[in-house]
């Protein structure tokens, strides 16, 4: 029989009162939680009312959190010439063109976020198969396939993140570490929450916010009175 551990007896003690909760309320919930010996993140998971299999009901966008993720990010960068200074310059972990696509083709995935120039495109196109699955093909509507590569290597470890819809119409994003302040995880989440109600269809009929929880990595999982969100 499983024994079970100090933390999972806290846990277990944590007394879920109510069956949804505001933010505020929620996020009080997280905190009060015994703690894992990590940094924990702190995610949200969003069900929406749309269908994602129609192409005008789909959901994405980029938001740039107050507070960022709480993450490092390592920023792979496919450009040549001088844009391979100015990624470099900006912070950017990974550089190069030809070499690092053959370096991907052959397995290699330790990085978290993907930029790339208009004119590597065509390489890059050929790493759909292994950045798709992982959500790391660069796109221009998530800013990633841009001849400003400095500014959005900069945004990407500032903590802009990319959100869409999944095929169970969900969005899942984590939007903070345990280790922030209440008021910092409420303004992360706040702003996630507005920049995704801003993203709605116009074909998306009914409830729109379905479902909300948010989670720590080792904690419990919280449901969201979506009635009680101030997002005006």
């Amino acid at each position: 029989m499983a024994r079970t551990t100090k933390r999972q007896k806290k846990l277990a003690q944590l007394a879920i009162q109510k069956s949804k909760y505001s933010l505020e309320e929620a996020i009080a919930l997280l905190k009060k939680a015994p703690q894992a010996k990590f940094d924990e993140s702190v995610d949200i998971s969003l069900v929406l009312g749309v269908d994602p299999k129609k192409s005008d009901q789909q959901v994405r966008g980029i938001v740039s959190l107050p507070h960022g993720t709480g993450k490092k990010m390592r920023v792979l960068v496919f450009a040549k010439g001088e844009k391979v200074q100015e990624a470099t310059a900006a912070g950017a972990e990974y550089v190069g063109s030809e070499e690092l696509a053959e370096k991907v083709k052959s397995g290699w995935t330790d990085f978290d976020a993907v930029i790339t120039t208009p004119d590597m495109m065509r390489e890059v196109g050929k790493l759909g198969k292994i950045l798709g699955p992982r959500g790391l093909m660069p796109t221009p509507k998530a800013g990633t396939v841009t001849q400003n590569v400095g500014q959005a290597v900069k945004d990407v470890k500032a903590g802009q993140i990319a959100f869409k819809v999944d095929k169970q119409a969900v969005l899942n994003n984590g939007v903070g570490k345990l280790s922030f302040s209440e008021s910092q995880l409420l303004e992360n989440l706040l702003f996630y929450l507005k920049s995704a109600l801003s993203a709605k269809p116009a074909t998306a009929k009914g409830v729109y916010f379905k479902r909300l929880a948010i989670s720590s990595t080792m904690g419990p999982g919280i449901l969201i009175d979506e009635n009680a969100l101030a997002l005006g």
